[in-house]
Order: C-alpha cells, then sequence, then structure tokens
C-alpha cells in the first residue's frame, strides 16, 4: 500500500539498510530514525569509513534503536543484527557501484536506491522535480535555474550534489520545486525516478574508475529521462552542441510525440549556442542565442525573446548555454518571459567558476578551481573573448587525453603555468618550457599553485588577465577544489594589497 498523496511510498518500508554516512547517508539517517517502530521495522547502518562525524552519527543511530557497523565488511554483520535481508537500501553516492562493499549491500537488499530516488519518492505528489545533470555545468545551471525560479516567487531549492541533500528538503516540508543536482553516482541507483524537466548538458569522459567504462558513464547519465513519460507535461532540456547528446536527440526526433511521451528542448546545434535546432533539423523546439545576441527559448510554438547575452554577468559561451539551460526550464514551466530575464541579468559569478577575486598591478585575477577535468578548462580558455588569457594548470593528474587542452592554450592563451604532480605530463605534452618571445605560447614550469601565481604575474602585463583553471583534481596539494581556489584567493588579495 502506498501513502496518498506522494509520489511513490510505501506505508511500510520494513528493513532498511543506509549504506555509509556521508551527506546523504546522514540524511537519510535523519528522516528514518523518527520512521522506527512505525513505517521502519528495523534499521541498519553500514558506515562505511570511521570518520568522527560517521561516529557521532553512529552513537546516535544506535541510541534510537539502529544497529551500525564501520568497514567495508559491515554488510553481513548487520543482516544478522536485523534477522534477515532488507528490503530497502539506500545508497550514499559515493560507493562504486563495483566495490565490494556496494555489491554486499545489493545483494543483502530486495531493492537499492540512491538517496536521491528515496526522496523524489517520498516527496508530495503536486511537487516538482527538475534533475539536471552532466560532465559540466551542473553546479552553475542548478544555481541559474533555482535562482530564475524563486525569484518567480516559487517555493524552490537547489538540492542534490549542492544546498541540501534531496530527503532533508522533503523532511523540512518548504519545497515545492526540487531544482537538484543529480550526478551519475546518484541516477546508477534510480528506478522510479521521473522528474518534471529533466536537463542533460553534457557527456565527455570523468569518474571512468567509479562506473567501469564511459558506456556506462554515459547509461548512467541518460537514466535522468529514463521515466520521463511517465510524468505528465514533462520537458528534456538537451545540450545539442555536445556530440553525445546530439546523437540522442537524433533519436528522439525519429519517435512520434506520443512515443515519445514527453517535450523536448534542444539547446544551440552542432554549430555552437547561436545554432537554432528549428532551421537546422525542423526541430519543433529550440534554445539558442538569436542573431542579434538575445537568449530566445522556442516552446510549443511561442517564442521567448529574454535578454541579450551581454547583460549576463557570468563569463564565455558555456555559461550563456547553461543560462539557456535553466531559462528553458523555466519557461517549460510556465514562468513569465520578463521575470526569466530580469533574474538571468542578475544572476551573480559562482564561487570557484571563473570567479573574479581581485586584481594585482592591473592583472585581472580569475578562479575556476572547480575546472578539474581537461573538458571544464577549455571552456574556461575561450570565456575572456579576444583576451588571452594566463592559465594555471596543473594539481593531480587524472591521465586524461592532453591534446585538445593543448590546441585550445596555442589558441587562445598568452601563457600556460604548470605545477604539481601534473606537472610533468602537462609540460611534455606542451613540448616543453618556452619563452613566448616570438609571439608563440610561453609554457612555464612551478612547483605548487603559489608559485605558479607568482610565475603568472611576472610574465603579465597590466590589462591582462589571469585565471586559474587546473585541469586537474587537488588532491596534490590540497583536499578538495574549494580549498584550492579559496587559499588561490587568499594569495591574490595578499599580492593587490601589496602592489
Amino acid at each position: 500500500m502506498l501513502i496518498e498523496g506522494k509520489k511513490y511510498a510505501p506505508e511500510h518500508l520494513g528493513r532498511v539498510l543506509v549504506l555509509g554516512l556521508g551527506k546523504s547517508g546522514h540524511a537519510a539517517l535523519d528522516y528514518l530514525l523518527p520512521l522506527l517502530g512505525t513505517r521502519v521495522d528495523a534499521l541498519a547502518v553500514a558506515a562505511g569509513g570511521d570518520t568522527p562525524a560517521a561516529r557521532a552519527d553512529a552513537e546516535r543511530a544506535n541510541a534510537a534503536g539502529a544497529a551500525v557497523e564501520f568497514g567495508n565488511d559491515a554488510v553481513a554483520p548487520l543482516v544478522q543484527a536485523v534477522g534477515g535481508s532488507f528490503d530497502l537500501c539506500i545508497a550514499s553516492p559515493g560507493i562504486p557501484e563495483i566495490s565490494e562493499f556496494f555489491q554486499s549491500a545489493k545483494a543483502a537488499s530486495v531493492e537499492l536506491v540512491s538517496e536521491v530516488e528515496f526522496a523524489w519518492r517520498e516527496s508530495d505528489e503536486s511537487s516538482t522535480w527538475v534533475a539536471i545533470t552532466g560532465t559540466n555545468g551542473k553546479t552553475t545551471t542548478t544555481s541559474i535555474a533555482a535562482h530564475l525560479l524563486e525569484d518567480a516567487g516559487l517555493a524552490a531549492r537547489a538540492v542534490g550534489n549542492i544546498g541540501d541533500a534531496c530527503i532533508a528538503r522533503v523532511a523540512a516540508g518548504d519545497t515545492d520545486v526540487y531544482v537538484a543536482e543529480v550526478s551519475s553516482f546518484q541516477l546508477e541507483s534510480t528506478s522510479r525516478f521521473a522528474p518534471n524537466v529533466a536537463v542533460l548538458l553534457n557527456i565527455t569522459p570523468d569518474h571512468i574508475e567509479w562506473h567501469g567504462t564511459l558506456d556506462a558513464y554515459a547509461a548512467a547519465k541518460w537514466k535522468v529521462i529514463a521515466n520521463l513519460s511517465q510524468t505528465p507535461n514533462s520537458t528534456a532540456v538537451l545540450c545539442a552542441t555536445d556530440d553525445a547528446v546530439r546523437a540522442r536527440i537524433r533519436e528522439l526526433r525519429s519517435a512520434t510525440p506520443d512515443e515519445r511521451g514527453f517535450d523536448y528542448v534542444p539547446v544551440g546545434t552542432k554549430d555552437g549556442i547561436a545554432g537554432d535546432m528549428r532551421a537546422r533539423c525542423g526541430s519543433e523546439n529550440a534554445a539558442f542565442v538569436s542573431a542579434d545576441g538575445v537568449l530566445t527559448v522556442s516552446f510549443q510554438g511561442v517564442e521567448h525573446r529574454l535578454c541579450a547575452a551581454s547583460d549576463l554577468q557570468i563569463k564565455g559561451d558555456h555559461n550563456t548555454e547553461n543560462a539557456l539551460v535553466a531559462a528553458s526550464c523555466a519557461i517549460a514551466l510556465g514562468v513569465d518571459d520578463a521575470l526569466v530575464a530580469q533574474s538571468l541579468r542578475s544572476f551573480a559569478p559562482l564561487e570557484h567558476r571563473i570567479e573574479p577575486c581581485g586584481s594585482v598591478a592591473g592583472v585581472a585575477c580569475y578562479n575556476d578551481s572547480k575546472a578539474t577535468n581537461v573538458d571544464a578548462t577549455l571552456k574556461a580558455f575561450s570565456a575572456f573573448g579576444s583576451a588571452r588569457p594566463i592559465v594555471l594548470l596543473g594539481g593531480h593528474d587524472k591521465g586524461t587525453d592532453l591534446a585538445p587542452l593543448v590546441a585550445a592554450a596555442h589558441e587562445h592563451a598568452k601563457a600556460v603555468v604548470i605545477f604539481g604532480e601534473a606537472r610533468e605530463r602537462f609540460l611534455a605534452a606542451f613540448g616543453g618550457e618556452c619563452s613566448g618571445e616570438d609571439g608563440t605560447l610561453a609554457v612555464i614550469a612551478a612547483n605548487h599553485m603559489e608559485d605558479a601565481l607568482d610565475a603568472g604575474l611576472a610574465a603579465a602585463a597590466p590589462g591582462d588577465v589571469l585565471l586559474l583553471s587546473p585541469a586537474c583534481s587537488s588532491f596534490d596539494e590540497f583536499t578538495c577544489y574549494e580549498q584550492r581556489g579559496d587559499v588561490f584567493k587568499e594569495l591574490v588579495a595578499v599580492r593587490s594589497a601589496k602592489a
């Protein structure tokens, strides 16, 4: 029996296992503990690593009557503790599906789902879900979409990978529109999840070590539209500038509306965000930047001209595309054009994403620490129009193909400064150090990020742009990209004060 007024919430959850005690596991535990003895017969927590935060959650869970075990072999003793297998397992997204820990939980459970799936099921039937995924641009797009919807007076919240965990906002009961940034990890363990608007931005190689293959990674991403036809009047917003996404758009176009079961909006074309898929291939809907530079969404026979791309505070074609995607979501949900346009103009750059962070002796500095892979840095290279930035590259090497990065640097940059653990492989890809005195790209080596900043400033002239956009993760020198970006901004501030 299902609870009336919910998406898909059984009256009786039975024996429940929470797998992992990260952000989503913590939120799931908070939601489930009060249900012990009513909807939940027994609650167990396979906590994984023994951290102070996890230990605090474990003590709280034990005190309430839940069973808790730490370590990767925790599932078997928990099965014994609750007297049998689990009816439901809610898995944290940081646990790879191919790991023994995950597989043991799956084998011991009738059903295993992600926290996103669980939250959707438990949410009010009348609630609206916007699910946004892609290799790059998820956070910015989610933030813009939430901003547009909140400005329109809706009780909208950014949830998932940013903001609160989805189930925390469901528990709070103060959200009508969930704008969820969802990763491939979270989507992998969905089965019924059916948003009202689903977004897929792009698919480029990333997290292969988690999924095993690029095909498996892409398949997880595409689960965002798997159940879209089950939601009335649902819409997919798909970036046609990306090759992998465009291939799926061709498949959708070949189906009739009844066969598809949902509407879709292609954003841009193979030629970029100025391309109109209506003119290109007869698409019914399209989002694009018009010939006169206006963000335009054509949806269900109505053309919505919003604001000039030049009015946006966020830089780069990729951010214009993110704004177009967010605007398409808002238009699909019926938000007024004037409100969308006003909110697009007021949206400010996010932290660590081509974030202005001051200047040093006339050199404008930008923090793009979130660019942890090559594809993200490629977008940043071209974000400054005719200006040729000095770009700081390096950190923990993900081992991806560097040829596109080298080509983009030669096309767009004045210099690159290479630092960190990735330095030697990156230097080899660029052909070694080069002064750039003959007008070619200067290639400079440095040890750490601070050294790279100083080397970049030394190579710059007043009016230049210096950009931290590493194309690497931060784990050789920092705990996360946020710490890397924060340190960079602090270093810029110190040098700015001395200049």
